[in-house]
């Protein structure tokens, strides 16, 4: 029985795998690993895909220094599109036109470190009348955020926090100064202590290792994380990062399998970058991912709700609510 075999079975027997476990993935035929990690994703997630879509609800102008980012204030980028919070009207019209595309969640997006007591109790507002006009879930990414914000964020009617990890602990002071990788976990513990579901992967392609990859899936099994966002970078020119390479599709492919084997039962999200593939994605989604955000992304152009649904359909996939 070949290495892959093996660590599938155990898998699928419901043992979980370990980081040394793990790495011994790194080198098995690509193949043979993304065929292993896509039974298991029909074991334990079955046909399901949940997906999604974002909105850039308040833009530029970020006080941190995420070596990534196109609306960090410390970097001469492009992104010269500046706004503060969208009013209620906006974000709900937003909502009702990815309802319309059969969009099952909504996600808001906040530049910044963190949104103000003020900004919080006027994008309730805008939350409680998505809820209350489209019927449609919503999710949050506000920053690093408390528990009190966060049950008020509840109160509204919202019910997953988005906060990425980005890497592994031992990398991020890499990417980014101006917050911790504790104040990240902080916000997840805080945003489950209020009874929300939360959402938190990273990047690939900020110059981390393979071995960083599996100690930011780790982390986020550890806390208890079921959706996985995996972003690949898309180097912003302005940004530290604007000459790194773009990852090939074989080493994305490699990514979402050993995922898929840490977090059997997540659903693993293709995100920002999965433009920057030349399948935009079908060799993930065969490789064990189960979930996407379609459309724009928040700085950068995406992939449109009619072809993603074209894909799916073709891939044998069902579009629902996947893991709360």
């Amino acid at each position: 029985m070949s290495v892959v075999d093996e660590m599938k079975q155990k898998v699928l027997c419901g043992e979980q795998i370990t980081k040394e476990v793990a790495l011994c993935l790194l080198d098995v035929p690509l193949g043979e690993l993304t065929n292993a990690a896509n039974e298991i994703r029909e074991r334990f997630c079955q046909t399901g895909f949940d997906i999604c879509t974002i909105v850039n609800g308040k833009s530029g102008q970020c006080s941190e220094d995420c070596k990534y980012c196109a609306q960090s204030a410390h970097y001469p980028t492009k992104c010269t599109d500046s706004y503060p919070l969208l009013s209620t009207e906006e974000l709900v019209e937003g909502a009702r036109h990815n309802k319309e595309q059969n969009v099952l969640r909504y996600s808001i997006v906040t530049s910044g470190k963190a949104l103000s007591d003020k900004e919080i109790n006027q994008v309730c507002e805008s939350i409680s009348a998505i809820r209350q006009q489209v019927q449609i879930e919503v999710c949050v990414s506000f920053g690093l955020l408390k528990e009190e914000q966060f049950l008020k964020i509840k109160k509204a009617g919202a019910t997953r926090v988005h906060c990425n990890l980005e890497t592994s602990e031992g990398f991020f002071s890499e990417i980014c100064t101006t917050h911790s990788y504790q104040d990240k976990i902080e916000t997840l513990n805080a945003a489950k202590r209020a009874g929300l579901s939360i959402c938190a992967g990273g990047i690939l392609g900020l110059g981390e290792t393979m071995e960083d990859r599996i100690d930011m899936v780790l982390t986020a099994r550890s806390l208890g994380v079921l959706s996985i966002p995996v972003n690949v970078l898309n180097p912003i020119p302005g940004t530290p990062y604007e000459h790194n390479s773009v990852l090939s599709n074989d080493e994305v492919c490699r990514c979402i399998a050993i995922f898929r084997f840490l977090i059997p039962q997540a659903s693993i999200r293709l995100a920002g970058g999965r433009g920057l593939l030349p399948d935009k994605g079908k060799a993930c989604f065969e490789s064990g991912a189960n979930a996407a955000i379609s459309g724009d992304m928040l700085t950068t152009s995406g992939i449109s709700m009619e072809t993603d649904m074209k894909l799916l359909t073709e891939l044998g996939f069902e579009v629902k609510l996947c893991n709360g």
